[in-house]
């Protein structure tokens, strides 16, 4: 009897699969594709500039060479100060004490003898300086390294959070233009009309960071000199973006 009623219900299941399946066959052979990509870029000047100030002293006697150390941080770190910079503005980044062997004489340049090499002490004492108005680069590299700083490790021209994320956004409808009028552009060639998007994919972006070089020793060496001139340039903000169109 269980099987009799179960005949019934097999055979409406059967009726509708067939009915079904072609109609979804039919659906998916008339769904036209164009898949484009978009490329969008912004060009801009940098809002922020980051400079990597060191102090780096040497002495035979440890002590010695860290007390000279922060001497010089902290007359760099108050001349900052006075010139309009906060805490905020300024954090350490590294501290090091290790030795080094002195094969070179100072004074002569002269390469020393084995015998005569001696060991000092090497303190490093590194320190970030991050400016929002870039126009000051070269103002407070000068005033950092006439007051105890002799090392620049870099500059870096970049953009703030805010600004690279409105740059980001621009860049991105850009793309999404671009993408969409090579759609209409192969449609048309085709016959067809762009009526719907089916996937949207979103690439990276990219902004590069500006590096420049300073030559802290011809600053320390001058006894007159014109303030440094740095200039940021300008990056580009990009963007891509993957999308397929229904025609």
């Amino acid at each position: 009897m269980q099987l009799k009623s179960l005949v019934p219900v097999l055979i409406i299941l059967l009726v509708i699969s067939i009915v079904t399946l072609p109609v979804t066959a039919a659906v998916d052979s008339n769904e036209r594709l164009i898949h484009t990509q978009g490329n969008g870029e912004v060009v801009t000047t940098p809002d922020r500039v980051e400079i990597s100030l060191a102090v780096i002293t040497e002495h035979a006697d440890v002590r010695v060479a860290q007390r000279d150390n922060a001497n010089q941080m902290s007359s760099a770190m108050d001349a900052l100060e006075r010139a309009g910079l906060t805490s905020e503005d300024m954090k350490t980044t590294g501290y090091s004490i290790y030795k080094v062997s002195k094969s070179v004489d100072p004074k002569t340049g002269m390469r020393l003898p084995a015998e005569e090499q001696i060991e000092v002490y090497r303190v490093t004492n590194t320190l970030l300086v991050t400016l929002k108005d870039t126009t000051r680069a070269g103002e407070i590299i000068d005033i950092a390294v006439e007051n105890g700083a002799n090392n620049v490790n870099y500059i870096s021209f970049t953009l703030s959070d805010e600004k690279e994320k409105a740059l980001r956004a621009a860049a991105l409808q850009n793309a999404v233009a671009e993408s969409r009028a090579d759609a209409d552009v192969v449609a048309a060639a085709l016959g067809l009309t762009v009526r719907d998007v089916k996937e949207v994919t979103i690439g990276g972006g990219y902004y590069p960071v500006a590096n420049r070089m300073y030559d802290s020793m011809m600053a320390a060496g001058a006894v007159e000199r014109a303030e440094t001139p740095i200039e940021p340039g300008e990056v580009k903000v990009t963007a891509t973006v993957s999308i397929t169109y229904l025609c």
